[in-house]
């Protein structure tokens, strides 16, 4: 992109650039590599493309980081480079930069098969966020769904290589993988004809035929998957171990983390919230001997919303009247900020609900997504808290607040550049923000707050658990004693979670997918509430609510290592 696409703000000419010009550079190198990223961005050119996701697109990605640092460390350098906004992106720009290598080097792109984020999962979804109100954008879909066999032959071709080099991936990952495969493939066309069939009539036989070529590649990847690569990995952990989880929890954390301090701190907000929990059941359900046997009886007793698409209306309703209660008073929200669609989420998706962001333009909002898993009928106390948590004021108003101040900072700060922990930290901080604004005062709503917040605390223990292969502590009311297993740490979520037992199993194959990236909810919300504390005492009677959310949220992405003491200093 020419420099009149660089955001505005930034010092340095194009031979002596200064940190946030190396970033937004970046980006540009990024998604002519990655079109996906493009997409999600909302950049036109990337529409009809997908990524080389082979050995060989990886190195090409791990070659821009390195070279990236070498820029980097030349921008550091240079005056103006200490300032606030060029700091805290240069600082992220390294720290991610150096995770993902770290990452990229221990050969993890090469056994990359789980059962919420993968390559697989990603050229998937991008079809869903792609524009589809004019004939162009049509042709970009047939394009693109030309370009679904390349793509997944080189997933295929990285997954080999991987087998080559003694890296498999987990078996319950590929046996889920292999699952949803069958549901995308389906018997009359599957998802992608599905997909296509809302296309118009003029490009019909194109949408149709594209369609075919891409399931047809879902097809031979499933054979090769289930023919091949299972019989391969057949007998390998499921878990990743100490040094595997330390390196994944850095790059999903963005610190260095005491892995054994998290987990105890997993286990004192386990025995918090379950005495909070213990007291709101009470209220629900008189003699109730623990808070799940209340929350069962809300499933059948409780309140509910009743039909799919009346249940997507009451979630769109829900965050337009928190949107409505919370501008001017905790929160100052531009207009297009404002914007955000709930949607169902397609067929085939995993059981948790999930958040996509805004185009950087914001052509395309923000979206909730709620997988129904065949669902009808869905408990308000399931629901509230959870959109406050992917909607408002949770993933959409930090993650639209970073696309519109993107020119202020830099695109890679408020897009590529996010640290999970941080935007899912956020968002738990959300839930516990609209607790503290007095919207859960109704005891079958706070319970499932509560709820919602005890699975957060005990993904820390059960993740950090699991994969490090813990001893339970001698206090628990839980196999005490024993060595977590992938075994018990299902038992033990079933055991203490209202959600079904085919929610709680999604959920544990994801975190063997996904090691180190569910305890970020925990620890991030952690350190959000650090930050505002020490804000709030450093500032006094004169800490303002509202002013200080805004600046925190129009500071882009840190990683937990910065976040708390940047949020303390605002």
């Amino acid at each position: 992109m020419s420099d009149a696409n660089v955001p505005t703000g930034q010092a340095g000419s194009a031979a002596e650039p200064l940190p946030r010009r190396v970033a937004d550079e970046y980006v540009d190198a990024l998604i002519a590599l990655d079109p996906i990223t493009g997409t999600f961005l909302g950049v036109p050119e990337s529409s009809g493309k997908l990524p080389d996701f082979s050995p060989t697109g990886q190195e090409a990605l791990a070659q821009l980081a390195r070279t990236t640092l070498d820029r980097l460390t030349a921008a550091e350098a240079r005056p103006g480079a200490d300032s606030g906004n060029e700091r805290r992106c240069a600082r992220l720009l390294r720290e991610r930069l150096t995770a993902e290598l770290a990452v990229h080097e221990a050969g993890e792109g090469l056994r990359a098969v789980s059962n919420l984020s993968s390559p697989l999962h990603s050229v998937r979804q991008v079809f869903t966020i792609m524009p589809t109100e004019t004939d162009e954008d049509w042709t970009a879909v047939a394009q693109r769904l030309r370009a679904v066999p390349g793509a997944l032959e080189g997933y295929r071709a990285a997954l080999a290589e991987g087998l080559r080099r003694g890296l498999p991936a987990g078996p319950r990952q590929v046996r889920t993988v292999l699952g949803q495969l069958a549901e995308w493939i389906g018997e009359d066309g599957g998802w992608f004809a599905g997909f296509a069939a809302a296309g118009p009539d003029s490009l019909r036989t194109e949408l149709d035929e594209a369609a075919r070529f891409a399931t047809a590649a879902l097809a031979e990847l499933r054979d090769w998957l289930r023919d091949t690569y299972a019989p391969a990995v057949e007998g390998a952990p499921d878990v990743v171990g100490r040094e595997r989880y330390a390196r994944l929890a850095r790059y999903y954390n963005g610190s260095d983390l005491d892995l054994d301090e998290a987990y105890a701190y997993g286990w004192a907000e386990f025995h918090r919230l379950l005495a909070e929990m213990e007291t709101e059941a009470a209220k629900v359900l008189p003699g109730a001997k623990t808070p799940w046997e209340a929350l069962a009886w809300l499933d059948e007793h409780g309140a509910k919303v009743e039909g799919v698409e009346e249940t997507q209306r009451w979630l769109q309703s829900l965050m337009d009247q928190a949107i409505e209660d919370l501008d001017g008073t905790h929160f100052e929200l531009a207009e297009r900020v404002k914007r955000v669609e709930s949607r169902i989420a397609p067929a085939g998706s995993a059981a948790a609900p999930y958040y996509t962001g805004p185009s950087l333009d914001f052509s395309r909002p923000g979206r909730t997504w709620l997988p129904t898993m065949g669902q009808t009928s869905f408990p308000v106390y399931d629901l509230v808290s959870t959109w406050y948590h992917e909607g408002v004021p949770g993933h959409h108003l930090q993650l639209a607040q970073w696309a519109h101040v993107a020119d202020e900072l830099s695109r890679y700060q408020t897009t590529v550049g996010m640290v999970s922990a941080n935007a899912e930290g956020w968002a738990l901080y959300a839930e516990r923000l609209m607790d503290e604004l007095g919207y859960l005062t109704d005891a079958e709503r706070r319970l499932g707050y509560l709820d919602a917040q005890m699975m957060r605390a005990i993904r820390v223990i059960i993740d950090i658990g699991m994969h490090l292969e813990l001893e339970i502590p001698k206090d628990s009311p839980f196999h005490p004693g024993e060595r977590w297993t992938p075994e018990l740490a299902q038992e033990f979520m079933d055991t203490h979670c209202s959600r079904s037992s085919e929610f709680v199993e999604s959920e544990i194959i994801r975190y063997q997918g996904m090691a180190g990236q569910a305890i970020g909810y925990k620890l991030g919300e952690r350190a959000w509430l650090n930050g505002r504390a020490a804000a709030r005492r450093r500032h006094g009677a004169a800490f303002d609510p509202k002013k200080w959310h805004m600046a925190a949220l129009s500071q882009g992405s840190l990683g937990l290592d910065d976040l708390e003491s940047e949020l303390s200093a605002l």
